[in-house]
């Protein structure tokens, strides 16, 4: 481990990515506290210094954009029911861990004016409401969108335009890996970043290799979710470019510990 600050590579200029060192991601808002993907949970983690946020967006029945992971109420609310069948005016009434509603993630942008949002796009449905919202509150350069569904986040993409940042889906992950091997594959070019497990199963995906491969495409490599320091150690000494994480006190401190975390003001 070093504690020297060392020169990332230079990417294609998107505001949300100017930012001196390694990005942390608070998941969820920092799940370990219990009320993930709640405005307290979000608030919390601003208030230990982090400026970038990652959470999950659905659309509810009458198009109203929730900030929540899974498709149903039931693991983490006192309700239960698919959100893309419920009405907000039913969703609102949920309450996560016990006595946090669940947001609008118009609210949590509302209410966190200095925060960046790593937004995944869990639903077809949800990604028209998004992009809407964005060109509306002007947004742009403080969103991220990412999906598993590469078609997706390239829908987005081609709609937005480079005003958009946007990462990798599955497939496109699977193409820059194959490229770190040498081999031929496809890749979309207009993403400016790749977010990925360090692990999938058996099967490594970030490796010296990956991580020079994304960078020689001008792309970013944020890894989550990574909850022990010497997974977070390791990773910032391959070289990766952001870490999300649950646990926000743990990477605060790997981070201060390199010269990386801001100084308080």
């Amino acid at each position: 481990m070093t504690n020297v600050r060392r020169r990332l590579p230079r990417f294609p200029p998107h505001p949300y990515l100017a930012h001196e060192g390694p990005l942390a991601f608070a998941h969820r808002g920092g799940a370990a506290s219990g009320a993930e993907n709640t405005l307290s949970a979000f608030t919390r983690a601003a208030a230990l210094g982090y400026r970038y946020m990652e959470t999950d967006v659905h659309a509810t029945a009458d198009g109203r954009l929730v900030a929540f992971h899974d498709a149903t109420l039931d693991r983490v609310t006192d309700a239960v029911g698919p959100i893309a069948r419920l009405p907000w005016s039913e969703v609102r009434r949920a309450q996560v861990a016990g006595g946090e509603p669940v947001p609008l993630f118009e609210e949590l942008l509302r209410a966190l004016p200095g925060v960046r949002w790593n937004v995944d796009v869990k639903s077809e449905a949800a990604l028209a409401p998004l992009l809407r919202l964005l060109a509306e509150t002007g947004a742009w350069e403080r969103v991220c969108v990412g999906s598993f569904d590469e078609a997706r986040v390239a829908r987005a993409q081609a709609h937005a335009g480079s005003r958009l940042l946007t990462s990798l889906g599955t497939s496109g992950v699977l193409g820059l890996r194959l490229r770190a091997y040498g081999l031929p594959a496809r890749v979309r070019a207009s993403a400016r970043c790749v977010q990925v497990p360090e692990r999938h199963g058996a099967v490594r995906v970030v490796d010296r290799a990956f991580v020079r491969a994304a960078h020689a495409r001008g792309m970013q490599v944020h890894v989550w979710t990574v909850n022990e320091r010497e997974r977070a150690e390791a990773l910032l000494d391959l070289g990766v470019d952001g870490i999300m994480t649950d646990d926000l006190e743990m990477l605060r401190e790997v981070l201060a510990g390199r010269g990386y975390w801001p100084e308080p003001s």
